[in-house]
């Protein structure tokens, strides 16, 4: 589980696309990604989780929380296929 996290790691895109490149060569090919409603996220779930990733210093939204994600696993998976992407 990785939860996204103002106070994680910064990740960059090719970071993260190494990140899922690793997990699918890992055997363990299921990742999920915890995104914190308005009140953030339960304690519980802060030590659940395996690491904690950000996408900067912005608050943001948790649905555009969400799109942010998508876009930027749909060009990690870009990057692991060698395809160019918009930088």
């Amino acid at each position: 589980m990785i939860l996204l996290d103002i106070k994680g790691v910064p990740t960059s895109s090719e970071t993260l696309a190494l990140r899922l490149k690793n997990q699918q060569m890992s055997g363990q090919p299921q990742l999920a990604f915890i995104i914190g409603g308005s009140s953030g996220v339960d304690a519980r779930i802060m030590t659940l989780a395996d690491e904690r990733m950000s996408f900067g210093p912005l608050t943001l939204p948790h649905n555009l929380a969400r799109i942010v994600l998508l876009e930027q696993l749909y060009r990690a998976c870009r990057i692991n296929r060698g395809e160019p992407y918009h930088k």
